[in-house]
């Protein structure tokens, strides 16, 4: 009903009542008494009601004007708590933070001690980490930020490349010494394969990257866990797929190793994604700042 109100006018209402004057109030908001008296007129109009009423010589409250004033004082008063505190939780490195991201080692390991370290230093600012596997939308499931892999849609958000992941074959040498060591990708259909998410493993020819090949795998073992996948591997169940991360001690102990020396898995990217926004909280601004500068140094 009241759509069209015309809120400076209603601005400007409370200030000549608060003024008791027009020439206080024109010098209070930086205006001419007669652009004043215009204002007024026209919320009077609007509602159909005299709210003061003047003379050449004074000016006063009419009961209408006393009742409309009072509480039109304390909604602007609660209109503007509410644009300081906006401004306020905006520019100031205080709010909540909610991130979308991959988990096992990467998740768990590094971006988990990343937002450790960055609530130390911004004690203001909580954040909420969300290891859900499936894909998320940004602004439909409220999410500021998300860490994804591989190779992204055009999506029309910012996306910030934070590394490229190097993934291996890997096995225990129990089982090679068992089943042998296959001698090309393709030969992985007479072994039995550890499965997460990937039912195609994707080769390229370290000396020749034009030498591709594409292997549909099978194994008696799935999970889309990478901890998980690499225990089972440790176990001598198959031949995995992972980011050599998460097996740098195990490679170096021997306990897993490398199955192909000529044929490599293409590098997985690692990106950092958020939406484009001018008005961007400083919270946002800052982890994102922090996330790009210093993610290498938790790898």
């Amino acid at each position: 009903m009241y759509k069209d109100l015309n809120l400076a006018d209603v601005r400007a209402f409370t200030v000549i009542a608060e003024q008791g004057s027009f020439t206080l109030a024109a010098e209070k908001l930086g205006c001419s008494r007669s652009h004043l008296s215009k204002q007024l007129t026209q919320l009077e109009t609007y509602l159909g009601v005299t709210l003061i009423t003047r003379t050449t010589r004074a000016q006063r409250l009419t009961d209408q004007g006393e009742f409309f004033y009072e509480r039109c004082q304390h909604a602007l008063d609660v209109m503007e708590q509410a644009v300081a505190k906006t401004v306020d939780n905006a520019q100031n490195l205080q709010g909540n933070i909610n991130i979308n991201c991959v988990g096992g080692y990467i998740g768990e390991e590094i971006v988990t001690r990343l937002v450790n370290d960055f609530i130390s230093a911004h004690p203001n600012i909580s954040i909420n980490l969300d290891f859900s596997s499936q894909r998320v939308d940004l602004v439909l499931d409220h999410f500021d930020l998300v860490f994804r892999m591989g190779e992204l849609e055009d999506s029309g958000l910012v996306a910030r490349k934070l590394m490229d992941i190097t993934n291996c074959t890997l096995a225990a040498p129990a089982y090679l010494e068992q089943r042998g060591i296959p001698s090309h990708p393709k030969a992985l259909h007479e072994h039995s394969c550890i499965i997460g998410s990937i039912n195609h493993w994707s080769f390229q020819h370290k000396a020749d990257a034009q030498q591709k090949a594409e292997v549909a795998i099978t194994g008696k073992f799935r999970c889309k866990n990478g901890r998980v996948m690499k225990s089972s591997a440790l176990a001598g169940h198959g031949i995995v797929r992972l980011p050599e991360l998460y097996c740098a001690d195990e490679l170096r102990t021997g306990e897993l190793v490398h199955v192909f020396d000529q044929w490599l898995i293409p590098a997985t990217p690692l990106y950092l994604l958020y939406s484009k926004d001018k008005f961007q909280p400083a919270r946002l601004r800052e982890f994102i700042t922090f996330t790009t500068q210093h993610f290498l140094d938790y790898v």
